[in-house]
């Protein structure tokens, strides 16, 4: 396949359409027996890092405060345009309240978790 400005020509050095597809052309010998037991290692998950709900929950708070942090007080979204003074005014304001209440669900959250292990 040789691309020539806007149309392709195809090339004799590649397979043509007549070839069955990649899944009907296997060896024999490739071919999953019927009685192989599946390895242990199939098993485990591809990511084998986790997280748990409760971790999870505290960084979406965490986030979610920064981001009032970062409106109110960065000056960069008025520069830009993507809010306007007023709005950065607005969110400074409420960041001294919303900051104090992210801290308390996140010290709130971290306690459920020591509650739900027996602790």
């Amino acid at each position: 396949l040789v691309l020539a400005g806007k149309s392709f020509a195809s090339s004799p050095q590649l397979p043509s359409g007549r070839r069955l597809p990649h899944w009907k052309s296997r060896p024999p010998s490739a071919k999953k027996k019927p009685g192989a037991s599946v390895s242990p290692r199939a098993k485990e998950p591809i990511f084998p890092l986790r997280a748990s709900r409760p971790l999870l929950a505290r960084a979406a708070v965490a986030v979610f405060a920064l981001g009032f942090v970062d409106a109110g007080y960065s000056g960069d979204w008025s520069r830009i345009g993507a809010i306007s003074m007023e709005t950065e005014e607005l969110l400074k304001v409420s960041a001294f309240l919303i900051i104090p209440l992210c801290l308390f669900l996140i010290y709130s959250i971290s306690g459920e978790e020591g509650a739900a292990d027996g602790d």
